[in-house]
């Protein structure tokens, strides 16, 4: 399987500062581009990290404030500019719909493409999208406003079919995907080739979890159990806890306690507060509790290998 791979594209929070973009994040999986929050600034990000506006055929919003959707109006015109003619589906809480609908009576009126909006259910945890490759699943967070995250799950693969086993036993074409499929072979003399003698099983499949702006929550850890990568915010150290309570919000300390309770792969934090400096402070809380912790920081890709 090729790596899944995630670009941070903004991981300040609802204050622009000089150092840090608001919200968004581009997963690539299987060849498919999805855009996870869409906050200001996201189109020059993308041109700096390369990546193709008119690939993003998804894009996930997890709640309707300002740092987190006020990229969509730009991107959507400019994908206009660039000639789109392909749907572009939008997936966010019923709050987004009257936000997109303006946005469309009054700036993208002559599109030649469609943008379809779809609910979600903010608080339920369900399957919210699926195609060949992916599934997406909703993740309820504790925000100031409906929000919720996502659950990126890559679909597994059939096993491969051992070269020489199809040499030795002359096993033809028409045969080799009922094999990867759980099929065994039988020879011209009757013998059973059994199907785990013919394969070499596929490489497990990845998942990323996307825990947007909330409240530190013991549950959620169930849901995103074993994730092989999780973001989660940050935005305040653990000093400041009250501020975090009192906005709805996570400390370092918290994050780093999920992707713990959730036996993650990797944990990488972010939606900084504007108050914070230097972030490393951060990342040492967090490191405390779950070593294997990163800052995002535009323009960092990471592969889920």
């Amino acid at each position: 399987m090729e790596p899944i791979s995630l670009y941070i594209l903004g991981c300040g929070s609802a204050k622009p500062t000089l150092r840090h973009l608001p919200s968004a994040q581009l997963l690539e999986l299987r060849g498919k581009s999805y855009m996870i929050d869409c906050g200001e600034g996201v189109q020059t990000t993308m041109q700096r990290a390369g990546l193709a506006m008119l690939k993003v055929g998804h894009i996930f919003i997890s709640h309707n404030h300002g740092d987190h959707v006020f990229g969509l109006p730009g991107l959507i015109s400019t994908m206009a500019l660039l000639g789109r003619t392909s749907q572009l589906h939008i997936h966010g809480p019923e709050e987004l719909s009257a936000f997109l609908e303006t946005v469309q009576k009054i700036y993208c009126e002559a599109m030649e493409y469609e943008v379809i909006f779809h609910p979600i259910r903010t608080r339920e945890h369900y399957l919210i999208y699926e195609d060949r490759s992916a599934e997406v699943w909703s993740i309820p967070l504790r925000h100031r406003i409906p929000c919720c995250g996502f659950l990126f799950r890559e679909k597994q693969s059939l096993p491969h079919i051992r070269r020489e086993m199809i040499d030795a036993f002359g096993i033809p074409v028409s045969q080799i995907n009922n094999i990867k499929a759980g099929a065994s072979w039988t020879t011209a003399d009757g013998t059973v080739i059994p199907h785990e003698r013919l394969t070499i099983p596929a490489i497990p499949a990845k998942s990323y979890a996307y825990c947007s702006d909330t409240r530190f929550t013991p549950g959620l850890a169930k849901i995103i159990q074993g994730v092989n990568l999780l973001y989660h915010e940050a935005t305040f150290a653990n000093e400041h806890l009250t501020q975090a309570e009192r906005t709805m919000h996570s400390t370092a300390r918290e994050a780093a306690m999920t992707a713990k309770a959730a036996n993650a792969g990797k944990l990488v934090i972010g939606h900084y507060s504007a108050r914070i400096k230097d972030e490393h402070a951060l990342l040492n809380e967090a490191k405390d509790v779950f070593a294997n912790t990163i800052l995002a920081r535009e323009g960092l890709r990471i592969d889920i290998l």
